[in-house]
């Protein structure tokens, strides 16, 4: 009952805040937002993700849960730091993902938000780091949504859907590019940017696809054999 509560109160927040926003536009206008859009669009990003934690706070989560959590996170931000010089190869979207697929969307929600996070301690922090936590964290969350609903999907089906949250994190990250840096805002300088980013959203939709092809169908298979001995309580 207490977990279901809280589930309706993280829903009222969040339908809360988009209707705020869409009053805050109405309110505002297209002019005033154009000038101001980066601080309105960081604070509804950092609300989300407050959201996102508070209900992963009052989940009903054991604490080998969270350990696996933990350590998956950690997975998550110390292979992306290799590759750092390899433009758009970012292990850590395959890992939010396989995390999500086994464990949930929530679970998968935190490795990628955590990961995010956690590796750019060694990166470098920024405004860009809010945004890659929800990006990564909404890759994780869609897989566990995937996994909950298709469980048996087929190796190409989740080379497709690791190859796709390739492009589709480069797309929603050019939001933060587009918000913070792109002045004036209008329609040509936003295609503009979007295509400056294609390149690079290629590679990281390849590597997400060789990294699937490659250790994809072993570490789902892994993550699951513990799953089922975390879950196991002995008769």
């Amino acid at each position: 009952m207490a977990d279901g509560a809280a589930d309706r109160w993280i829903k009222m927040g969040a339908a809360v805040l988009c209707t705020a926003g869409l009053l805050a536009a109405a309110h505002w206008q297209l002019p005033f937002l154009l000038q101001h859009w980066a601080v309105f669009t960081a604070s509804l990003l950092l609300a989300a993700l407050v959201l996102f934690f508070i209900r992963f706070e009052r989940s009903a989560i054991s604490a080998r849960e969270v350990g696996v959590i933990a350590i998956l996170a950690a997975l998550a931000a110390v292979s992306r730091i290799p590759f750092a010089a390899l433009p758009g190869f970012q292990p850590t979207t395959f890992i939010a993902i396989v995390s999500g697929y086994v464990f949930g969307g929530q679970a998968g929600f935190m490795v990628g938000a955590v990961g995010a996070l956690g590796s750019n301690f060694f990166l470098g922090q920024g405004p860009w780091t809010p945004f890659q936590m929800l990006f990564w964290g909404l890759a994780g969350a869609s897989a566990g949504a995937l996994g909950r609903y298709f469980p048996g999907m087929s190796r190409a089906a989740m080379a497709v859907f690791n190859t796709l949250w390739g492009f589709l994190f480069g797309w929603l990250m050019n939001l933060f590019f587009v918000v913070f840096f792109i002045k004036p805002l209008n329609w040509s300088s936003f295609l503009l940017a979007y295509g400056a980013s294609f390149p690079f959203d290629c590679f990281h939709a390849f590597g997400n696809l060789l990294l699937y092809l490659l250790l994809g169908c072993r570490i789902i298979k892994v993550l699951r054999r513990f799953r089922l001995k975390m879950n196991y309580t002995g008769g």
